[in-house]
This record gives C-alpha cells, structure tokens and sequence, in this order.
C-alpha cells in the first residue's frame, strides 16, 4: 500500500489539536509505560501498521521486556508479566474502542474505576480516544510504519 496523504502538513489545526489532547495525557500523571500499552493495544485493534510500530518501538526504548511486548495482544493470557492495573488499562481499552459492540457495560466500568480514580480513568479514555482518531488516520492515509520505510 502506498502512502494517501500526510494529514498533519495537508491540516495542520487539527493535528495540533490532536497534539494538544497527547500532551494532556502525557502530563496527566497516568505511566507512560501504561499509556503507550494502552496505545499499543488499541491500535492493534484497529489494525494501524504505523502506530503498531510506533508503540512497540517506544516501548522498547524505555526498556520494556520484549517477552511483554509480544505478549500486548494477548495480555489476557500473560498472567504476571501484567500488573492488576496494566489489565484493568487493556480491559478499559479494548471495551471503549469496540464500544460499537460492547457498549461499555456496567461491569467493565465497575472494573476499570476499582484501579483509577475519576480523573485517571478520565484521562485513560482521552488516551483511547485520541489513539482511536490517530488510528483512523493512519489507516485511512495509509501511513507507512518505519520498519516498511527501512525495508523499501
């Protein structure tokens, strides 16, 4: 697939935007290391090549255990590499960005609110939301992830 289109120069407002909810997130006080797994998971959701390897490369940077990154997808079954709140994060993400299907019961809410106060759980979802948008434009545009570049 060949690259569409580079959103952030062709509309640059709502790049910056988009850049001004990340660096809410990223001052929030919530774990980087949590929010790039939560970053990790919901694109792989999505499907999004470029923030998949984004993530997975910024996780490896600060030094997460490539024995947990491959893990991400299938963190159900990672068992300690997981910590209770890394679980409750994934869970979280994954009900909100399928919320055309989960509709976010009642006991994925009482979950995640057992691990994260009101204003951490507000700003775990903005992280979500903000890697769903980012997710659609990737996709959309066909942005190329770096390991694709470096093998072209």
């Amino acid at each position: 697939m060949s690259h569409r289109i580079d959103y952030a120069k062709a509309a640059p407002e709502g790049y910056k935007a988009y850049f001004g909810v990340y660096t809410a997130v990223q001052k929030s006080g919530l774990p980087k290391e949590l929010i790039d797994l939560v970053y990790l998971r919901v694109s792989q959701i999505n499907g999004c090549a470029f923030c998949i390897d984004m993530h997975s490369r910024d996780l490896l940077k600060s030094g997460l255990a490539i024995d947990k990154l491959v893990l991400v997808q299938g963190w159900r079954e990672g068992g300690a590499l997981f910590s209770t709140r890394e679980r409750a994060a994934l869970a979280w993400a994954e009900t909100v960005t399928l919320v055309a299907d989960t509709g976010v019961p009642d006991a994925e809410y009482e979950a995640a609110t057992a691990e994260f106060n009101e204003k951490e759980l507000a700003d775990l979802t903005y992280a979500i939301g903000l890697m769903n948008a980012f997710n659609r434009l990737g996709v959309a545009f066909r942005a190329t992830p770096a390991a694709a570049a470096k093998a072209a």
